[in-house]
């Protein structure tokens, strides 16, 4: 946790590290009691996960003040799943780069059966060769680095666990009871999903939802030098 203000968690993706939040955290810890942790790699299900974030806020906001949540890629998938089972708990929510369902899911359970077969270790190399399809193209390259560190504690175990997580997740028949404020950011240069389609989509069915398109940005902008995410939160509350 660091700063003061009103809460506002974030929520990581299938890396489970809210450590990624770093350059976002500085900014908005100006405003903002900004709070990270790490997804529990044992958890098979997204209700344990859920329950999980209940947790972390009963513990730094016991008063109960409905947080600004944020949700990146799988973890907004996890933020739009607390919003429905706590929407007492959030004040807005965020999602970025996420999606209300991955379709075939025979892409993941081909992900499931590879990431099964190699060694792990082999994973950071893979990161690191594949690094031009997650980061936006002007990402810096010591961004990219600090990337690679901060999730090299990544562990096959909680990677596999998320990934199962999706197998059953499918946000589309629950938008509509999505009541709290929503913002959905999506990148135009998104290579690992179908940012932009996803965000229209869900946009059109949550009813307090509105979209951005993140023009130049790839999946993991938050690590851009040009996004400033307490900028685009003070827009929207403007808009």
């Amino acid at each position: 946790m660091q700063g003061e203000g009103p809460p506002l968690i974030y929520i990581p993706g299938l890396d489970g590290t809210g450590l990624l939040f770093y350059r976002q955290a500085r900014t908005l810890a100006l405003r903002f009691r900004v709070i990270t942790f790490r997804l529990r790699d044992e958890a098979r299900r997204m209700e344990t996960l859920v329950a999980d974030v209940a947790r972390h806020l009963d513990r730094v906001v016991p008063d109960g003040t409905p947080a600004v949540v944020v949700g990146e890629s799988f973890g907004g998938a996890l933020a739009m799943s607390f919003a429905l089972a706590h929407p007492h708990r959030v004040a807005r929510l965020v999602i970025l780069n996420s999606f209300s369902r991955i379709s075939p899911t025979l892409k993941l359970h081909a992900a499931i059966a590879g990431i099964s077969l190699i060694p792990w270790r082999a994973m950071q190399l893979v990161r690191r060769l594949t690094a031009w399809r997650l980061h936006s193209p002007h990402t810096h390259t010591e961004e990219i680095a600090r990337f690679l560190l901060l999730t090299s504690a990544t562990t096959k175990h909680g990677y596999l666990n998320r990934l199962h997580i999706l197998t059953r997740y499918d946000m589309r028949p629950h938008l509509a009871g999505l009541r709290v404020p929503t913002l959905y950011l999506a990148a135009d240069q998104d290579h690992l999903i179908p940012s932009v389609r996803e965000a229209r989509f869900m946009s059109s069915r949550a009813p307090q939802a509105t979209m951005r398109i993140l023009e130049g940005h790839g999946h993991g902008c938050f690590l851009a030098p040009d996004l400033d995410l307490d900028q685009i939160l003070r827009e929207w509350h403007l808009a």
